[in-house]
């Protein structure tokens, strides 16, 4: 007798498939998504949503922002009390506070969120001065429950104890290595961490004055930085910076791809999956094949990653010689070789050679002098020092930090990194009283080596918050673009159209050929929009 099909799994032919109800604020939330530089296809697999549902609310952008300013005085009579202005800076203030942990993979809790929160408020609530101090905010658990609901915020990565897995996790890695052949030549890590490019130690006369200079924005010094190189210590990669801004003047004249770093900008300079997932693609593996072959070695490597958002999970489909491990969460910062002295060793480098250069270029004894340099100090200044602290990282160094995730390729057993830096507090110290600024002392050295890792502060959100009103005072110039007719762009679209099918006709089920052809397609989307638009306006005008 045949079985009989479980109820459960019974097919039903006429059965339509529930439509999801799009609100207002998950179109809202698609917008955010989009403006702090994250791919469509990226926000549609995040958000649960069809990647053509996310493509209709981006171009209905103005519609859907003139619907929310609409919309908020109707939510806003359903509550018993109106949202004030303080409250909806302060959570917009906090949501980019809780992304900036997300991106540097910090823990929070719900008690940590709400005393930021109340922090937040409190100073806004300052800088409004009297008319908005009679208002009340205590950031109970039922307005942060609210809160999440508001902002469609997912759940938080919360501190954990790492207990036995940091003493599991090696033993585990030993086994990959095992399985895949890999020589210490062969194993990477990489880690992002943050720069305040234009930062000095306090007490010297250029942190006194700079800070108090109008419209001074310490968050505009921030950058990020992904370092990395393998265990064997020999390899150190290409270093990635992300900066708040594509263009800056002070790198005018100069080709970005001949940087001695890899050049990306993101308005709040963080990484994001779409250039993580870039470098993977077009920087790493290619490096990690050219020292392969310079090495006479297989072509393969073993990346190890934490569990950042920025890092995409699914990129050991993307290569067939690179393979990817995740770190679990609870043991990254513990045992993670970058993060066991490799940035701040790069820190304290970054520094003494930025003294360095204060020295070269002033011979450190005039005021004046010092400050008009200090003045043009800029970004570029910023990228050859980078280049040169990263070059100073001995392989020692590199080799040593692995020594917690696998002890057996370590070669420099004698290294330690807490000496290293002391050495280098010492040279940075010495390097201060050769230069006219003022008294500096280790404890201030020290401090500002530890600041690049810090939250961003509630003066720093607020910074940000302004910043895109103030986007004409910043170093990007916008490109002027010839502007094309409709018959020339559909004559363009045509060309890449036809090259795009010859790609996918030759190998229609080759992954690289795919990807290529995704990324030009994603490429001219723009041209696509602004084709279609060109011909509604036609059709428009000729009804």
């Amino acid at each position: 007798m045949p079985r009989k099909r479980p109820l459960n799994a019974m097919v039903i032919p006429s059965a339509k498939r529930e439509r999801k109800a799009i609100t207002l604020d998950m179109k809202l939330e698609v917008l955010r998504r989009f403006e702090v530089g994250e791919k469509l296809s990226q926000i549609a697999k995040t958000l649960g949503l069809a990647v053509s549902t996310v493509a209709t609310i981006r171009d209905n952008k103005e519609k859907i922002k003139v619907s929310s300013q609409i919309a908020t005085p109707l939510r806003a009579s359903r509550l018993t009390r109106h949202r004030s202005a303080v409250m909806e800076t302060m959570e917009r203030l906090l949501r980019v506070w809780l992304e900036d942990q997300s991106q540097r993979n910090v823990p929070v809790s719900v008690a940590v969120i709400q005393e930021k929160a109340k922090s937040l408020f409190d100073d806004l609530q300052r800088e409004q001065g009297e008319s908005s101090q009679t208002e009340k905010f205590s950031a109970s658990k039922g307005w942060f429950v609210r809160f999440k609901e508001r902002h469609c915020l997912p759940h938080f990565k919360t501190n954990s104890t790492a207990t036995g897995n940091k003493d599991i996790y090696p033993e585990i890695l030993k086994s990959i290595i095992r399985e895949g052949e890999y020589t210490p030549q062969q194993v990477f890590n990489v880690d992002e961490t943050g720069l305040y490019w234009k930062r000095m130690p306090e007490g010297t006369f250029l942190s006194v004055e700079e800070k108090a200079e109008p419209g001074f924005k310490s968050c505009r010094e921030r950058l990020m930085l992904l370092l990395g190189g393998n265990a064997a210590g020999d390899f150190k990669l290409k270093p990635l910076l992300v900066y708040h801004s594509e263009n800056p003047k002070a790198l005018k004249g100069y080709s970005k791809p001949n940087l001695p770093v890899i050049w990306r900008s993101n308005k709040k300079a963080w990484a994001t999956r779409s250039i993580f997932h870039e470098w993977f693609t077009y920087f790493f593996c290619p490096a990690v094949e050219k020292y392969c072959a310079q090495n006479n070695l297989t072509n393969k490597a073993l990346l190890i990653l934490d569990s950042a958002p920025c890092h995409p999970v699914n990129l050991s489909d993307l290569s067939d010689n690179v393979r990817v491990e995740y770190l679990h969460d609870s043991t990254a910062d513990l045992i993670q070789p970058m993060g066991q002295g490799v940035a701040s060793a790069f820190k304290a480098h970054y520094l003494r050679r930025t003294f360095e250069h204060i020295l070269e270029a002033t011979d450190g004894e005039d005021t004046a002098i010092i400050r008009e340099f200090w003045r043009n100090y800029s970004i570029m200044d910023a990228v050859d020092n980078i280049a040169v602290a990263w070059e100073e990282l001995r392989p020692a160094t590199m080799n040593s930090v692995w020594k917690k995730i696998w002890p057996e390729c370590v070669q420099f057993q004698s290294v330690s990194q807490t000496d290293n830096i002391a050495r280098l507090r010492q040279n940075i110290v010495t390097l201060a009283q050769n230069v006219a600024l003022g008294e500096v002392l280790g404890a201030a050295v020290d401090q500002l080596l530890c600041s690049h890792e810090e939250d961003l502060s509630n003066e720093e959100l607020m910074q940000l918050e302004q910043q895109p009103a103030r986007e004409e005072d910043s170093e990007d110039a916008a490109p002027v673009l010839r502007q094309l007719t409709t018959t020339e762009l559909s004559a363009a679209l045509s060309h890449f159209e036809a090259g795009l099918q010859v790609l996918t006709s030759g190998s229609p089920g080759d992954e690289w050929t795919l990807q290529v052809s995704r990324a030009v397609s994603d490429a001219i989307t723009c041209y696509r929009e602004l084709h279609s638009e060109k011909e509604r306006r036609s059709k428009q005008q000729l009804s």
